[in-house]
């Protein structure tokens, strides 16, 4: 099974991302119920790892907290944009959470990116590179006017490669600590 963990996004904001997705030739824009902020992805995972995966996910204990969207970018740099974003203000106990995400992961003996987690939704993929396009519409969409998101689960999905995409299906959710003085740490069993 083909697994990533993210933070769901409420349906009208998603709708407005979505809603951004006009004018740049070669793109291919993610649906709006495909929207979601990747925590780690884990790739292909077998039944004992996703039993274990799940437990491990389970005794995370860390504060539920608050996302502001920030603006937009693109990857790797805007000369040869790949792909367009959404990013997100500065949010530690948002890094806190992608991190005991990831090590819960590497507990489970899945591998994990080595490069910083770096908070972002996916709006778009190009297939060609169309440098002027992209900075228009970065220009255009510099800041993000979306209300504050409060995060109180996380969820496991289940990505299902077709030839229209991919399509993503809850698995579990996890739900965040309300107290915010929690630790952040993994809880020992």
């Amino acid at each position: 099974m083909r697994l990533f963990i993210a933070i769901e996004l409420p349906g009208e904001i998603k709708r407005q991302l979505e809603g951004m997705g006009t004018g740049i030739p070669g793109s291919r824009w993610v649906p709006a119920d495909q929207l979601h902020l990747t925590l780690a992805f884990l790739g292909e995972v077998d039944d004992t790892t996703l039993r274990q995966l799940t437990g491990a996910l389970a005794t995370i204990r860390a504060p539920g907290f608050t996302l502001r969207f920030s603006g937009t970018g693109c990857f790797p740099n805007l000369r040869r944009p790949r792909v367009l974003w959404a990013g997100l203000e500065p949010e530690p106990k948002l890094d806190d959470l992608a991190f005991l995400v990831r090590e819960a992961a590497v507990a489970c003996a899945i591998t994990q990116e080595e490069r910083p987690f770096f908070s972002h939704v996916t709006l778009a993929r190009l297939k060609l590179p169309a440098p002027r396009e992209v900075e228009a519409f970065l220009a255009r969409h510099r800041t993000l006017e979306f209300p504050p998101i409060d995060v109180r689960e996380f969820l496991l999905f289940q990505s299902r490669l077709t030839p229209q995409g991919a399509i993503h299906t809850p698995v579990k959710g996890f739900t965040l600590l309300a107290d915010t003085a929690a630790s952040g740490a993994l809880q020992e069993n």
